[in-house]
């Protein structure tokens, strides 16, 4: 049944009932009620670690339902759907839910590997999609999402928030004033970005750093580690493979730049007004050469945009720091630190009387209702996704890459660009 069909037949239905009976306040909808109506239906696919948190924000929403949830281990489904109670449908495959339909937004917080094809598949079927970060496996994904969303005229939000409310982790404070001080010209151009714990951010390094010869294990009973795989590459099964630790492995994620990387580089992207661009020159510093199947760690990557912008990653993990005591961002004319400390001092005052950046919808329900773009959505965060996968790419290489920004593509370099568009385990295609 369509929305408005729905519409239609609830106040057919409360019009008849009412002469037999008072019709209940939230059947009408009034203030702190939601007619049933408008309710947007949500399905959550890949129900784990972040998806258990996909399930309480849709829970904790009075205009969302819960209509149905998905995950190839069992165990994780019947968590969820006793969650989401006895209405809530469960599915062990995707494209199960995705048939029977009923669905407003989709939530895809599967590993990685996944995001692209399911949010492709979501958004073919006429759902709005809420994916996790990062938000593609690699670069090439990201132009398929986005051909997708555009051809079906579907909202896409990406599951990161710091260019939109909230502090910057350890920085100490939100995006939208760091933004005003550079729009101002206060810093002078071009600017160096510093991302390290020295500046308020920990990139997990050696958290998700995978394991390697590692005997295989049986496949725990209620867990489809077949469909789980999907498009990626078959390996044998062993525990820290999949779940909580998959991060460790390039077959479905990055390691701690892929996990932490879009939420601080798109706060830095927005900060920095890069949302139409890319660096052009990226290099990295690493222990070479990185193994074939499992994320190891890294030292310093530094990525280069046309205009000489800077932006300098610092794992504090691996070989010499080069940016304790360093400033966040620094231009020929000014410094900021975290707490929003600048060099002169008089700069941090300044901001107050600022211009505020462009209002941008930081509630997804809104983008839904009303078909205007979420703050942060398949364009704006391609474009911080790719600087995650750019530094992986310099990692992985050990060599100085050139990109270019239009055309997505590496320059003159065949083994970084196999990186940008990689193959996928039939039947699995994009």
């Amino acid at each position: 049944m369509s929305r408005m069909n729905r519409r239609r037949f609830l106040s057919r239905s409360a019009a008849a009932a009412g002469a037999f009976t008072i019709v209940p306040r939230w059947v009408l909808g009034g203030p702190g009620n939601t007619p049933p109506s408008e309710i947007l239906q949500h399905a959550v696919i890949g129900v784990g670690g972040m998806g258990s948190g996909h399930v309480g924000y849709v829970l904790g929403d009075k205009t969302a339902r819960l209509a149905a949830v998905c995950d190839v281990d069992k165990g994780h489904l019947e968590r969820a759907q006793k969650r989401g109670g006895s209405d809530c449908k469960a599915y062990t495959d995707f494209r199960e839910l995705i048939a029977n339909g009923g669905i407003d937004i989709a939530h895809v917080p599967t590993p990685p590997h996944w995001h692209a094809l399911i949010s492709i598949a979501c958004a073919n079927a006429g759902m709005d999609v809420w994916c996790e970060k990062p938000m593609t496996r690699t670069i090439g994904e990201g132009k398929h999402v986005i051909e997708a969303i555009q051809r079906n005229g579907r909202m896409f939000r990406l599951n990161t928030w710091f260019r939109l409310h909230s502090g910057l982790y350890g920085f100490g404070s939100e995006a939208k004033p760091i933004k005003k001080l550079v729009a101002s010209g206060a810093l002078g151009f071009p600017l160096t970005a510093r991302v390290s714990q020295h500046t308020g951010f920990n990139w997990k390094v050696k958290m998700w750093t995978g394991k390697v010869g590692v005997k295989s294990e049986p496949v725990p009973a209620g867990f489809d580690y077949d469909l789980w795989l999907g498009p990626a590459p078959f390996k044998p099964y062993f525990r820290h493979r999949t779940h909580g630790s998959f991060r460790g492995y390039w077959d479905y994620d990055g390691g701690g730049l892929a996990d932490m990387g879009q939420h601080y580089l798109d706060a830095l992207q927005y900060i920095l007004d890069k949302d139409d661009t890319s660096p052009v020159e990226i290099e990295a510093t690493a222990p070479w050469p990185v193994h074939h199947d499992a994320v190891g760690i890294w030292g310093m990557v530094e990525m280069k945009y046309a205009d000489g912008t800077k932006i300098i990653l610092d794992s504090c993990e691996w070989g010499k720091s080069e940016t304790e005591g360093k400033p966040y961002l620094e231009g020929p004319n000014g410094k900021l630190y975290p707490g929003f400390r600048t060099d002169p001092p008089e700069l941090a005052a300044m901001v107050n009387s600022l211009p505020d950046p462009e209002p941008m919808i930081s509630d997804f329900n809104v983008s839904v209702r009303t078909r205007r773009k979420f703050g942060l959505n398949e364009v704006n965060g391609n474009r911080s996704n790719m600087l995650v996968h750019l530094a992986n790419a310099a990692i992985r290489t050990g060599r100085k890459l050139r990109f270019d920004p239009v055309a997505q593509r590496f320059i003159d370099d065949e083994e970084a660009n196999r990186l940008v568009d990689q193959p996928m385990r039939g039947p699995w295609h994009l």
